[in-house]
């Protein structure tokens, strides 16, 4: 399983751990992904996403997930989002 946000695309990246001696190794920065069920109040169920914290605060900021999908564009969606987006965008 990638770790990958399925709404904004954040993903893993990449520095340097820095010692108090200036010692320079590589390390791993992971995103704060969480699996989540969010209700859709067009389809009228739950989807269920695999999202960072940051994208769930977005996604309550802006109303919901119907409004967030909405307003996304879909170069940054997964497959899986892009497909809820078409079927909130008919139902509306």
């Amino acid at each position: 399983m990638s770790r990958v946000c399925e709404l904004t695309g954040k993903s893993v990246m990449s520095g340097n751990n820095v010692s108090h001696a200036i010692n320079k190794t590589r390390r791993r920065f992971l995103p704060n992904l969480q699996n989540v069920s969010l209700p859709s109040e067009k389809l009228g169920k739950a989807l269920k996403f695999r999202i960072t914290a940051s994208a769930l605060r977005s996604v309550e900021h802006v109303g919901g997930i119907d409004a967030y999908l909405l307003k996304a564009k879909d170069a940054q969606l997964s497959s899986n989002a892009r497909r809820l987006k078409k079927q909130i965008a008919a139902a509306s």
